[in-house]
């Protein structure tokens, strides 16, 4: 297979479910529509992490966040080994550039610390405020440089003007590297802020849509008492209103903030279009981690696992070479874009990789129904107590099939949900009689799942003895 061009764009804290040709009749998503229809989308994609820093972590390493040592948000260092996706994809002659967020460690209080990333082309924003020195922040220059204040617009009824928008601001720039004349392929990992909170997006998008015709977060009376069982792990914000009408507001700033994405993604496809590349790039289309959204009375991230906060969009494209319009069920994650990456760049999957690759379902030799057994995910102490007020929670999920269970490891707590009957995880089935033989099979299932994936073993064995 001829070595494409990689566009892997990512947004961060996007849910599965906001992309309209997947569902969804209230969004505004034609540009992410078209993707669907012209390639695969893994409908049952799951990070490793419902947090920023140990989700990127692990898919930018191949590890699961515990096995690579990296499972907080705030972190000072990260680990010599294993090296990055993209310094191996780098040293296999690519020409890899990153713009917008990186956040494999602590951009608080300090600039970012570069990595051996492999990255040639180094756009960087961790977040679109003004809160660092001039020279270490791209777009908080590049704002200052057209005689502009972020914070004057951030703090403004319009808010941040679309034209100085972190999200137009990475388009720009990726479509600076696109119009380059490229010598060998290429890697562009794009990596927007938006939809995160604070959930302010420029006024002209907010006005496109009536949160009063917004459909409402997945929400009932029984989501009460289980929230109120778990209110001693951590979330944010701690308190927060569960009246719909106010969830509906925070669900119509959320999908203007991803109707402004589907714009400025639009115009880096048109020039890649139109410098004759199309052809031969793969575009990928993520998020690291989801949005409660108001599900379960909930807002934000933080220690749960329900599928708005953890199930992720994941669409390839490439016409000619991977089949279109093919929605693939099986379950996914996202250690398996990771793999997948490798694979198409035609580096060779590390043996201590712990993702498999997608490709033989991309290329359709297999239909993507089934492709994993399970799936994992992880909160070892991953927010701060700023912004819970907790203490630092430790939880695992595991999910197959058709169970979801959520291990509060911490404090003694659990959910068990069954997702063919109870999509949304409303009735939690910890202590139902009913299920108790199938809670303790599970229970078994994800402590076998935790010991094989996360124990390091040390150095590699050399003799029998």
């Amino acid at each position: 297979m001829t070595r494409p061009n990689i566009l892997w764009y990512c947004t961060d804290q996007q849910r599965f479910d906001t992309i309209g040709a997947l569902g969804n009749a209230y969004v505004k998503t034609p540009v992410v529509d078209s993707l669907v229809a012209e390639g695969v989308a893994f409908t049952h994609t799951y990070c490793q992490s419902p947090i920023c820093t140990p989700s990127r972590a692990s898919f930018m390493s191949g590890l699961y966040p515990s096995r690579l040592h990296n499972t907080r948000n705030g972190n000072d260092t990260f680990p010599d080994w294993p090296p990055l996706i993209s310094k191996l994809i780098a040293e296999s002659g690519y020409l890899c550039g990153l713009i917008g967020k990186f956040h494999l460690v602590s951009a608080g209080h300090r600039a970012e610390p570069r990595l051996d990333d492999g990255f040639t082309l180094w756009q960087h924003s961790h977040a679109p405020r003004d809160d660092w020195p001039a020279g270490t922040h791209d777009y908080a220059d590049w704002v200052r440089a057209q005689g502009k204040s972020l914070d004057d617009m951030r703090n403004s009824k319009e808010n941040v003007d679309p034209e100085y928008h972190q999200t137009k601001w990475a388009s720009d720039r990726a479509i600076e590297f696109i119009e380059q004349d490229h010598q060998q392929p290429w890697l562009l990992n794009i990596n927007v802020y938006d939809p995160h909170p604070p959930f302010t997006p420029p006024e002209k998008y907010a006005q496109l849509f009536d949160p009063t015709a917004m459909p409402g977060p997945h929400f009932e009376q029984s989501d009460k008492a289980t929230q109120e069982l778990l209110s001693r792990v951590d979330f944010q914000p701690v308190t927060m209103s569960t009246e719909i009408s106010e969830l509906k507001k925070v669900q119509a700033l959320y999908y203007a903030m991803i109707a402004q994405i589907d714009d400025q993604f639009a115009r880096i496809l048109s020039v890649l279009e139109s410098t004759g590349q199309r052809d031969n790039t793969v575009i990928i289309f993520t998020s690291d981690h989801g949005e409660t959204l108001g599900d379960h009375g909930l807002v934000q991230k933080g220690c749960r696992f329900y599928e708005g906060l953890i199930r992720v969009p994941l669409i390839f494209s490439w016409p000619g070479h991977f089949v279109a319009n093919q929605r693939a069920t099986g379950l996914v994650e996202l250690l398996d874009l990771s793999a997948t990456l490798l694979d198409l760049t035609g580096v060779p999957i590390p043996d201590y990789h712990q993702g498999q690759s997608l490709l033989p379902v991309l290329t359709g030799e297999q239909t993507g129904a089934h492709i994993r057994e399970s799936v994992r995910c992880e909160y070892f102490d991953a927010l701060d107590p700023f912004f819970t007020g907790g203490e630092g929670s430790f939880a695992t999920m595991y999910r197959d099939d058709r169970y979801k269970l959520s291990l509060y490891h911490d404090k003694n707590l659990g959910e068990l949900y069954d997702l063919q009957t109870d999509p949304w995880e409303h009735n939690n089935l910890w202590d139902d009689p009913a299920h108790q033989a199938v809670k303790h099979e599970l229970i078994l299932a994800s402590f076998n799942s935790h010991v094989v994936l996360t124990t390091d073993v040390g150095s590699r064995r050399i003799a029998p003895m």
